[in-house]
């Protein structure tokens, strides 16, 4: 396959020839930020002879590790969803996301493939570009969008992206009910790094709105015995596995419902810890997760682990015991002052519960 030697980087037009001292030269400069230079060595990589990216696993699939990502199957990708949303030549691309993940570089994939314009800002900018300027798709985190939206002027910057993906991390209940009042086009996403990002999208705002994600064209899906969903790509010979519980409405819509590897055993009852964490967010203004401990009787009792200094909570419990089931409720309420995460910002549940038995 003959890919494009060029880019067009903030409406300059750049050669793959350009690119590799570009790439040295931004690298050896101590004052260019680190997001400009996770931008050049993706470049450098991308027009390199290799016909593979080095990525790292999101860990969907099971444990993180680094894998080689073709470089066709992160073309098809990019044509799927340009093809998807109507993007056509010369359109201007947001690009507001590291580089280092698969997000920031399909956004960079998307605009070689496609010869759009690739904009590039600071990912923890305050967006001030927006208000002066439209963008005919970009993606942002949940967090960049919250952030957005606490400014004055946040709303209408957003609306000036006319297609806006948002992902890698959860979106909360109170941040969707925002984004749905927006008059834009924004979608949630599902995908990882083996599919070269997503291979779904949930509406967020406007009239099709909805809890379900739906295959973008020529994909589908399905579950395995555990119910995990299994992802079918034609360019695959065998179905991606993951390890994300989910709920089929056909082969090509589903709802997310977390991870088999968080679930928690209790008394012989299997409890999501997503779907109960759902029903609280509401309440805690902190970041909290549900997780469990050993119990005699029930094998592992549910708990609810708040990040930050202990406050008193006989109000909390009252309120937990009126929103959650008998038995969904929490057996202890924990504090943490931090939370282990990943370097995107996921919080490591395994590592929670260790630091609650130490």
């Amino acid at each position: 396959m003959t890919l494009p030697s060029s880019i067009i980087l903030n409406s300059k037009q750049i050669s793959s020839v350009d690119i590799q001292a570009l790439a040295i030269e931004k690298n050896a400069n101590p004052i260019v930020p680190v997001w400009e230079k996770e931008l050049f060595q993706f470049l450098n990589e991308w027009f390199s002879e290799q016909d593979f990216i080095p990525a790292q696993t999101s860990g969907s699939t099971g444990e993180p590790k680094p894998i080689k990502l073709p470089k066709t199957t992160m073309i098809k990708s990019a044509e799927r969803t340009i093809e998807y949303f109507g993007l056509k030549k010369s359109d201007q691309l947001l690009l507001s996301l590291s580089c280092q993940y698969i997000a920031g570089k399909m956004m960079v994939v998307r605009a070689i493939v496609g010869q759009m314009n690739l904009i590039t800002v600071d990912p923890a900018s305050d967006f001030a570009r927006l208000e002066k300027e439209s963008f005919d798709f970009g993606a942002m985190v949940p967090n960049q969008v919250f952030k957005l939206l606490e400014q004055p002027s946040g709303k209408e910057k957003l609306q000036h992206i006319r297609n806006l993906l948002v992902g890698g991390s959860g979106i909360s209940s109170a941040l969707e009910a925002q984004i749905s009042q927006l008059s834009n086009r924004v979608v949630s996403t599902y995908g990882m790094t083996e599919t070269a990002s997503h291979i779904a999208i949930r509406e967020l705002s406007g009239d099709r709105k909805s809890e379900y994600y739906n295959c973008l064209p020529g994909l589908s899906v399905s579950t395995n015995e555990s119910g995990c969903l299994q992802i079918h790509l034609p360019e695959l010979n065998e179905p991606l596995q993951t390890n994300d519980l989910a709920e089929l409405e056909s082969n090509s819509c589903f709802k997310i419902l977390g991870r088999i590897d968080s679930v928690i055993i209790s008394g012989g009852i299997k409890y999501s810890p997503e779907i109960i964490e759902k029903k609280l967010e509401l309440l805690i203004d902190r970041r909290f997760v549900i997780s469990s401990l050993p119990d005699e009787k029930l094998g592992e009792k549910l708990v609810l682990v708040i990040e930050g200094n202990p406050f008193e909570t006989i109000r909390l419990a009252t309120k937990l015991a009126e929103l959650l089931t008998a038995y969904q409720q929490p057996k202890k309420i924990c504090f943490l002052e931090h939370f282990p995460e990943t370097n995107s910002g996921k919080i490591v549940r395994t590592e929670v519960k260790q630091l609650l038995l130490n």
